[in-house]
């Protein structure tokens, strides 16, 4: 009887001590969560949303959104702090600062990048790009127009050394990138000489360029001329333009929720999302005498595409 009482004991003592070691461990979760700070000089309802959809995705961490105004120098905020930055002002904030914690920078454009750092990088900083990679653009261009080999290219002082890596990635799909400056808004011949020389018209995300007010005298002299403007974004294609390739909030916070799992030290330095959308118009596709884009399937060919090594 006293072996079985030892023996029921030292199994009951095992019981408690696994018991106790499990409790630890649930207590110990929250040191495995993050501290994922949101920032943007504007606290939109676009804004918010797009905070309260990172913490509905990511329940184990603890993720805020503080207005830009509020918040100290970077170099003074917690270090263990995985930053997101929404807007521009977020980023000029951050680069007054060479301290600070691990940086994610959402909707930034290549030309936006360039202005402020040249072809230096941060080294807490990384960037996640908001214009479409130009390599799936031109690829883009292939799979809807596989006719066209001569790529119109409109640029700015800006914008300019956006050429070689356009020259690089359109070698190897057969086309020539076929560049035209375009110094003055307000003067249409860059663009007729533009167009002479050209099979379709490629659009850099260049805000000089393609806004607002250059947008009537683009997309009619496009008709005009019976050439396909493609891109630069999904937004210039509602205003006209035939096609762009394009990334939103789902294909983002796929993007940030991969990231997150990883330290820091593996964040790479820039970065376009894997996952992404085509975009056609219509009534464009009709004006031009061409197929309706299937948004759907040229995506998918697409993505295939990039999958291959």
């Amino acid at each position: 009887m006293g072996d079985s009482s030892r023996m029921t004991r030292s199994f009951i003592n095992t019981l408690w001590r696994r018991a106790a070691l499990l409790v630890c461990l649930l207590f110990a979760a929250p040191a495995w969560s993050a501290d994922i700070l949101l920032t943007a000089a504007e606290d939109g309802a676009g804004v918010q949303a797009f905070a309260q959809a990172l913490a509905q995705q990511r329940p184990e961490d603890h993720v805020t959104f503080t207005a830009l105004k509020d918040l100290p120098a970077p170099s003074r905020l917690p270090a263990n702090t995985r930053l997101i930055l929404l807007d521009l002002p977020g980023l000029d904030w951050r680069l007054q600062d060479t301290q600070g914690p691990p940086t994610l920078v959402l909707r930034i454009s290549r030309l936006q990048a360039h202005q402020r750092l040249g072809t230096t990088q941060h080294p807490r900083i990384s960037l996640l790009w908001s214009d479409p990679p130009l390599e799936r653009q031109l690829r883009l261009i292939t799979g809807i127009l596989p006719q066209a080999r001569r790529i119109g290219v409109l640029y700015g002082a800006e914008s300019e050394f956006l050429l070689p890596e356009l020259r690089q990635h359109a070698t190897p799909l057969g086309l020539e990138i076929v560049p035209q400056l375009w110094d003055n808004i307000n003067d249409s011949r860059p663009l007729q000489t533009l167009f002479r020389n050209s099979d379709v018209l490629l659009g850099l995300d260049d805000p000089q360029l393609y806004n607002p007010k250059t947008a009537k005298n683009l997309l009619l002299s496009s008709y005009a001329q019976q050439l396909p403007l493609v891109g630069p974004n999904a937004g210039f294609v509602r205003a006209g333009s035939l096609a762009s390739t394009y990334s939103d909030q789902a294909d983002w916070l796929g993007v940030l929720d991969r990231l997150l799992d990883h330290p820091p030290a593996n964040w790479p330095s820039s970065l376009y999302p894997e996952h992404f959308k085509v975009v056609g118009n219509p009534q464009v596709a009709r004006s031009l005498g061409l197929e309706q884009v299937d948004e759907a399937s040229v995506a998918t060919r697409l993505a295939e595409g990039e999958k291959r090594p």
